[in-house]
């Protein structure tokens, strides 16, 4: 590498002098307050269900229709990184997760849509922030410093959504004070915090944030933004409604999902004829790229999956207050936040494949017991796989998203390029998050209900209807782990298939050292 390039990444696009590391630790703080959204109402699901008087199923929309308005935001992000200057995007994106905080802090407990609306802000937001945090450190650092940099943004990527739960689960029980007001346990002061935290960061980010992308005029097609709006947004609700409306409805869910997949099908056939594609899905032609971002999405599953379901199954299993399963999460959490930077570091040393197939192989040793879980299963037992099945996600993540970006070579002329394979990766990550929590939710749902004991036997003989009702949500939380666990299976086959060692710019780094022992 040039020893222009070092001197010269201090500079921002302008060729102004900037802080790296100050603009690191804006980004983050923002990104964390962001990310905290995204799994923080985990434990408030039966909170909002008996504030709003509504269904777990409906309650659940709060995380799919997030993650849904969330994936179709990230291609869009693409374009928006590119057209305009990081600074003004990053003020902007701050402005709406503020304002979609505060919409859901103030929602009546009358009308759940209001609550959906602020979550749809909060969702673009964080979709515009996230791949967007990503192309910024890839264009303030180097890619051979990107595994231990990347490290350090795991422990916002990976620690702020499971950190949601045990956050959200002590502000519903725990009254607090700020400055001179007092705040009452609620599931409103979810949203409080954060909100402070967002509000600081977008009045810093006026003056303090630099643009660090380079820009270019770049035309918005329209009929792309339509198909990919249409087509993913059809699919992920159709998911959405399995939970309601199960499987076999025609309006609500299968035309959804088939009339979806094939817009879907479209919006790929006009980007692969676009010389500037709005979502550039043939870096896809890439293999390392391809395997990564599959392994990445089966990661994403596995988390997620389980991240949404155990505290549902702590609270009406065994009871638990919102705070006490917060809590009983909470060493997995920080135990993912060790793991995280130091599996970027080891990164830079050996690539993601080893690191990949121990860590998957680790999360499915860490979830087969998931589907044993009864009504007596210890709570400590509970902390220690969760412990470990957090140390297999950590093991993953970082070094594949890191590896993500590495795929794709880059240079002063495909710099575009990546910043699209940035989004094209966020994309089929927060797809299949979104399908995954939609998917477990229905199947959850259904197997309680086709198994809850007949409402008679509740007057006859209430002990025998509690066990059986408890035995229905057993069997309910026991399906949706072993989906996870198959998603974590999947993984290790996937991992197996990757490149071994590091890769700079889509090239072997033992390539690279070649290269520059030659010149």
């Amino acid at each position: 590498m040039p020893d222009t390039y070092e001197k010269d990444y201090h500079l921002d696009i302008h060729g102004k002098h900037y802080s790296r590391i100050g603009m690191l630790i804006l980004i983050l703080v923002g990104t964390f307050g962001a990310m905290l959204m995204q799994t923080s109402l985990g434990t408030a699901i039966p909170t909002l269900m008996n504030d709003f008087n509504i269904s777990m199923s409906t309650a659940q929309q709060a995380t799919t229709w997030f993650l849904l308005a969330n994936g179709i935001m990230v291609p869009i992000s693409a374009y928006l990184a590119t057209k305009f200057p990081t600074r003004w995007l990053y003020v902007t994106a701050y402005a709406i997760l503020f304002i979609g905080m505060f919409v859901a802090y103030s929602a009546p407990t009358s009308s759940w849509w209001v609550f959906l609306a602020g979550r749809i802000l909060q969702a673009i937001a964080v979709g515009i922030t996230m791949p967007l945090m990503q192309v910024a450190l890839v264009n303030m650092f180097p890619a051979k410093q990107m595994g231990a940099i990347m490290g350090v943004a795991g422990v916002v990527l990976v620690l702020a959504p499971a950190l949601g739960p045990t956050f959200a689960g002590w502000l519903i029980t725990h009254k607090f004070n700020l400055i001179f007001w007092t705040f009452a346990a609620s599931w409103r002061t979810i949203f409080l915090i954060p909100m402070i935290v967002v509000g600081v960061v977008f009045l810093i980010s006026i003056f303090a944030m630099r643009d660090v992308i380079p820009n270019r005029p770049m035309k918005l097609d329209f009929l792309s933004v339509l198909l990919s709006v249409v087509g993913f947004g059809a699919f992920l609700w159709g998911f959405t409604n399995v939970a309601t409306d199960g499987w076999g409805k025609f309006n609500t869910v299968i035309a959804p999902i088939v009339g979806g997949l094939i817009i879907i099908f479209l919006f790929g056939l006009r980007q692969l004829k676009m010389d500037d594609p709005f979502l550039d899905i043939r870096v896809f032609k890439i293999r390392q790229f391809t395997l990564v971002t599959l392994a990445l999405a089966l990661s994403t599953m596995a988390m997620m999956g389980v991240e949404m379901m155990l505290p549902l199954y702590l609270q009406d299993v065994h009871g638990l207050s919102a705070f006490n399963s917060g809590l009983v999460l909470l060493p997995g959490s920080l135990m993912m936040a060790v793991v995280a930077p130091l599996a970027g570091g080891v990164y830079d040393r050996i690539g993601s494949k080893r690191l990949a197939v121990i860590g998957f192989l680790v999360l499915a040793l860490g979830t087969i017991p998931f589907m044993f879980f009864t009504a007596t299963t210890p709570d400590h037992f509970v902390t220690l796989l969760y412990g470990l099945r957090m140390v297999g996600v950590g093991m993953v993540m970082m070094p594949l998203t890191t590896s993500a970006m590495n795929a794709v070579p880059v240079n002063e002329v495909a710099q575009a390029t990546e910043r699209r394979a940035t989004a094209s990766n966020n994309t089929a990550r927060q797809v299949a998050s979104s399908v995954v929590v939609a998917l477990l939710s229905s199947v959850a749902q259904n197997v309680i209900t086709n198994n809850m004991p007949a409402s008679s036997l509740k007057s006859t003989n209430p002990l025998q209807f509690a066990n059986k009702a408890i035995e229905a949500m057993l069997q309910g939380y026991h399906a949706s782990f072993a989906i996870g666990l198959v998603f974590a299976i999947i993984g290790i086959g996937v991992a197996l298939f990757l490149k071994s060692g590091r890769m700079i710019s889509g090239v072997p780094v033992e390539e690279q050292d070649l290269k520059g022992e030659n010149k």
